[in-house]
């Protein structure tokens, strides 16, 4: 019987977890996938176009500087395309406020209700930018390829969320840019997805839309670091529109004229 050194055996005994992680993993997102639809048609997906309403309260204060929450409300387009192309536009009381992701430029214009004329237009840095790709990828690769960006899936164990047993799935587009989700292990839903930053998603009934399973409502809570309130802010979709094909340049840095 041949001797082999204990180095030896010690990294081969890792190459054989790791790819045995890697299996997991894989198995795990291919699951997550079939429970959206079938894979052909994930993977012919080229832009999601959403529309709804969003629903949420903001703090303000009184005239004796006393805090009391109200009711805020507003209507959301959202478009993903690949490879890089997003665009947000919300329309409340406030006004509007639009976001555009072009690749690598990404920017934000805000045109305030009372006065539209003195709109204002602010273009992201670098770090908003990386995030905005992310963001992007996040919504319409379905979970596979982040590999092909330079990121990478980790598996982080078994959880139980909500009570369902779930796989925690860290998809690590770069340092401090992370999306954790949590799937359950018998059926590849996906029950809650966190983020680096403190955002908790959880996802709430169905609409299926040309054989594929989207969610009617997505609920986000952040928490206020500084005084430990929680925000929760309601998304409720009324209509999912998947291949429409959009011009580039809804989503490039508008032109601005100062007035």
């Amino acid at each position: 019987m041949p001797k082999y050194s204990s180095c030896f055996i010690a990294v081969l005994f890792t190459a054989v977890l790791v790819a045995r992680a890697s299996v997991d993993t894989d198995a795990i997102i291919a699951k997550a996938r079939a429970y959206l639809g079938p894979d052909a048609t994930l993977e012919a997906i080229t832009s999601i176009h959403y529309v709804g309403t969003l629903a949420s309260e903001e703090t303000i204060k009184d005239k004796d500087g006393k805090e009391t929450k109200r009711p805020f409300n507003g209507k959301i387009d959202l478009i993903f395309q690949k490879p890089y192309l997003q665009r947000v536009v919300l329309v409340s009381y406030k006004g509007l406020e639009m976001t555009g992701l072009d690749d690598f430029e990404a920017w934000r214009r805000l045109e305030p209700a009372n006065d539209p004329k003195h709109a204002s237009l602010t273009l992201l840095d670098k770090d908003q930018v990386m995030s905005q790709r992310a963001n992007t990828w996040e919504n319409i690769a379905f979970y596979r390829g982040i590999e092909r960006r330079g990121g990478h899936v980790d598996d982080l164990g078994s959880h139980v969320i909500d009570g369902h047993i779930c796989e925690k799935l860290a998809f690590v587009h770069q340092p401090g840019l992370t999306f954790y989700r949590y799937f359950d292990t018998a059926t590849g839903q996906l029950i809650l997805t966190d983020t680096e930053n403190g955002v908790l998603t959880r996802e709430y009934g169905e609409m299926m839309v040309n054989g594929v399973r989207f969610p009617k409502s997505l609920v986000n809570i952040t928490k206020d670091p500084a005084t430990g309130r929680e925000n929760t802010l309601t998304i409720t979709l009324d209509k999912i529109t998947l291949n429409e094909s959009f011009p580039e340049s809804i989503f490039a840095v508008p032109l601005f004229t100062v007035k």
